[in-house]
């Protein structure tokens, strides 16, 4: 029966001063245990605000040098020579003009003999009119256009030992160096890495004899405008005049949007990846609150006793753990404010342009408002079984749960921290459904590994036996018994590994693929705009080093004039038509055989090797290309062909294996129909050597200079350099990830230290030596590291898998090395932490420990 006090106690209202008095006093002797849980959410509240600035930062720097990105106020470009009727509006446009012809040619290097496929710029002009080409010597960007003078790639010149003033041969013509090409406008070093740039003045172009039939050209035309023109206006009242003639146009405010766009997806990636780390703290969080309130349990019942309330007991450590979380966040948002300062160094082969690096003080009060949320969020889930602590718990041995499953307050806090994922997620994607994505994702790793701690842990119950040695049992038993970290130690550090073991694996398959591609007798170089009096003359040289002819296939440019009757002039004027245009305005590369290659078979149709006099012509069309474009069987196409149209049916589609290295098409058509056709061929071959590749690409290139080709051994090499840079990037961001889990490791480790005091103090009193001790400790994080780095390595295995097969469509097949060293660094540094933070307990005598500790 109620008194009248406790109808007094339930009525009076909540004294806030008095609440924040008892938090701060309850505080001081446990403050160290508190920052060691808010320390879990440091280094990502660290990530986000780094990234945030980082991203702040980028976009009021495309804001302020979109113009140097382009060059000119307006450029105007196409993939082949624009026709008569548009010359005129092209001379016409702008106050400075400045032209470019961009092609893929080999160089040679007189001095060393060596040769290369490069990025040749023929330029006229002043262009660039914002900006600069960056040289060295500086004065090298003007002159070299001044005469036969050439601009080579700094990479290059370093690459193949070459020298100012050195020479050069580009085509038919020798060009002396007069400079090193630093930077180029919209250039990154990504970019110069996979193709690097030689500039040659446009005067000298026609005389290299590269201008060829079938030779790949871009067109490009730079215009500044003195006067206060409105560019944007200007060219969208010329879009359709320009697309009718395969033209398109970039200004200063479509690359800065672009732009925008491009690296505003790059930033949305890295605040996940932050927030995955963060996500891994908030773990710890919830883990270590739990277990600081189960030690808490006598101080609470006392509180309730004298006459305290079950919400101002929950109010209090509340209060607590908002005030450690608020000190956690600003100390993670001023240590991200000092990572952002790295960035740029991170990212720097990925941009074409200078970051600054001021603190966004935006970022700054977005991560200490953020960590404030994650620390109270997370921490409420056992929080709220304080209203469960009654004042007869002063008189129990042990806290007894209430069955908080039927709580609803429990099942509350669950919604919101869905909602938060999700909506933190939506924020960063901008699509509900790449958020619920993201956040299935997380709930599926995360489940996974914390059901697969659960069964290890029953596992491990059912299967010890008594016959076991003592130390054994009892470093296993500590993996199941009560308030032990089986579960949360399992979920952070095997998402880490999962995540840093998956990354590995990947990049380990692709470098493969393009290995196997390039070994025994596959093709492992390839010549392309052979002409077809040149034919004959390559084939010699191929047969006089004695290398076989794999594959020797010709190729014809045509253009799609119509699907079933409907031209590009019929598609409607809005940006929903945008792909289907570009489908129409595209230059497809086609060949014609009687036969299915080993990389391609067919999905649907009739495959038909052989065209029928006075018939549309039958071709087959890749699957991919038919559902970008709608195609169904028997489909009425037609393509222009060099001028002359030509009516064509779909008879099959192609399944084509776009990851083997040989010539694959989207269309095919069949023989007796393009042999009279303007054309060029490509010859696949095999070099068994780097020395025989050198001497072969020197004869080919003195005897045709105009033939381009693509060495497979260069191109795995590049492509081993550009996997390493963006696996850099990914494992810098992920070292947040990892670093968390390190974190959350050692507080949880310390947090089970408190624990595991009076286990370790009653082993001490029965006469449990400290070696005994030490080795049950060691046991204990053995098996809890090896079972975490373990699970998190076949997680890590069934992604690969899953991207190998479905992805990449490519064999799986990993060395399982690297993930051994992984698997064993991860199981040491546990063992390490777990021995260290057992040195308290060991070095000293039983009751003093518990005089301290307890």
């Amino acid at each position: 029966m109620s008194t009248a006090s406790d109808q007094h106690n339930l009525s009076r209202p909540i004294k806030w001063s008095w609440l924040f008095t008892m938090a701060w006093r309850d505080s001081r002797r446990n403050r160290s245990r508190l920052f060691l849980f808010i320390s879990s959410i440091v280094l990502g509240i660290a990530a986000l605000v780094a990234i945030y600035s980082f991203g702040y930062n980028l976009r009021a720097d495309i804001d302020s040098q979109a113009a140097t990105l382009v060059g000119a106020d307006l450029v105007i470009s196409g993939n082949r020579a624009p026709d008569k009727k548009i010359q005129p509006l092209l001379d016409s446009l702008g106050d400075s003009r400045s032209q470019e012809r961009n092609f893929a040619s080999m160089v040679y290097f007189t001095k060393s003999n060596d040769t290369r496929l490069v990025q040749i710029k023929a330029l006229q002009g002043s262009y660039p009119y914002y900006g600069s080409i960056e040289t060295t010597p500086a004065k090298a960007s003007t002159d070299f256009k001044e005469g036969k003078y050439a601009l080579v790639d700094a990479a290059l010149m370093q690459q193949y030992k070459a020298h100012i003033n050195d020479s050069v041969k580009i085509g038919k013509l020798t060009f002396q160096i007069a400079g090193v090409l630093n930077q180029a406008p919209g250039q990154t070093g990504l970019a110069a890495g996979v193709a690097p740039v030689v500039y040659i003045p446009m005067q000298y172009l026609d005389s290299t004899g590269l201008l060829g039939n079938g030779s790949r050209i871009s067109y490009n035309y730079y215009y500044k405008f003195n006067s206060k023109t409105d560019v944007d206006k200007l060219a969208d009242r010329l879009d359709d005049r320009l697309d009718k003639n395969s033209l398109h146009y970039e200004t200063i405010q479509t690359r800065k949007d672009s732009t925008g766009r491009a690296f505003s997806d790059l930033n949305r990636f890295l605040s996940l990846v932050g927030f995955i780390a963060l996500l891994l703290g908030c773990i710890g969080v919830a883990s270590a609150t739990q277990i600081y309130v189960r030690e808490k349990v006598a101080s609470i019942a006392i509180l309730r006793c004298l006459g305290v309330r079950a919400s101002e007991a929950f109010l209090i450590f509340l209060i607590q753990i908002a005030g450690i979380g608020l000190i956690g966040s600003v100390i993670g948002a001023f240590l991200g404010a000092v990572v952002q300062l790295v960035l740029p160094v991170v990212f720097k082969d990925f941009l074409p342009f200078e970051i600054t690096t001021t603190i966004s003080w935006m970022a700054v009060g977005q991560g200490v408002v953020l960590g404030i949320i994650v620390s109270v969020l997370f921490a409420l889930l056992p929080l709220i079984s304080i209203r469960n602590i009654s004042p007869l718990n002063t008189l129990r041995s042990a806290f007894e749960d209430a069955p908080t499953g039927r709580d609803p307050l429990r099942w509350l806090v669950y919604l919101l921290i869905l909602g938060f994922v999700v909506g933190f997620s939506y924020l960063q994607l901008q699509s509900w459904q790449a958020s619920a994505a993201f956040t299935a994702a997380l709930l599926v790793s995360f489940l996974l590994l914390t059901l697969t701690a659960l069964l290890l842990m029953r596992v491990i119950k059912l299967v010890m036996k008594a016959s076991w040695s003592y130390l054994v049992r009892q470093g296993f038993a500590n993996l199941y018994r009560p308030n032990n970290q089986t579960v949360i130690l399992m979920v952070s550090i095997g998402l880490s590994t999962a995540f840093i073991c998956l990354l590995i694996f990947v990049q380990a398959l692709l470098i493969k693929q393009v290995t196997l591609s390039t070994s025994g007798n596959q093709p492992n170089m390839i010549l392309f705009d052979i002409q077809t009096n040149q034919e004959k003359g390559v084939l010699s040289i191929t047969k006089q080093f004695k290398l076989p002819v794999i594959q020797q296939v010709p190729i014809i440019s045509i253009k799609l004039e119509s699907i079933n009757g409907k031209t590009s002039a019929s598609l409607p004027k809005d940006t929903t038509a945008d792909k289907m245009r570009r489908a129409y305005g595209y230059e497809y590369r086609v060949t014609y055989r009687d036969f299915l290659t080993s990389s391609e078979k067919i999905a649907e149709g009739k495959w038909i090797g052989k065209a029928k006099d006075g018939e549309d012509i039958p071709v087959s069309v890749d699957e991919r290309l038919a559902r970008r474009l709608k195609l169904k069987l028997n489909d009425k196409l037609v393509f222009n062909v060099q001028g002359t149209p030509m009516d064509t049916y779909v008879a099959s589609f192609r399944k084509v294996n776009w990851n083997k290295v040989q010539t694959n098409f989207q269309v095919v058509f069949p023989t007796g129909a393009l042999e009279q056709a303007p054309q060029t061929h490509v010859l696949l071959t095999h070099v068994p050597s780097s020395a025989v590749s050198a001497q072969y690409q020197q004869a080919v290139v003195r005897g045709y200079p105009n033939v381009s080709i693509v060495d497979l051994g260069l191109v795995l090499t590049v492509l081993d350099e550009i996997l390493d840079k963006i696996s850099y990037v990914i494992k810098f961001m992920s070292g947040f990830s990892i670093a968390t889990g390190i974190i959350v490791l050692i507080a949880s480790v310390r947090i089970s230290k408190y624990q595991r005091i009076k286990e370790s103090v009653l082993l001490r009193t029965l006469g449990g030596s400290r070696k005994q001790i030490l080795v049950i400790t060691a046991l204990e994080y053995l098996f809890l590291g090896a079972l975490s780095a373990l699970t998190g390595i076949v997680i890590a295995i069934a992604g690969s898998w899953l991207l190998a097969k479905y992805s990449f469509e490519i064999p799986f097949d990993v060395s399982y090395a690297p993930a051994g060293i992984l698997f064993g660094l991860t199981v040491a540094l546990t063992i390490i932490i777990g021995l260290l933070n057992s040195r308290g307990v060991l070095n000293r005598p039983p009751l003093e420990v518990l005089r301290s500790d307890t």
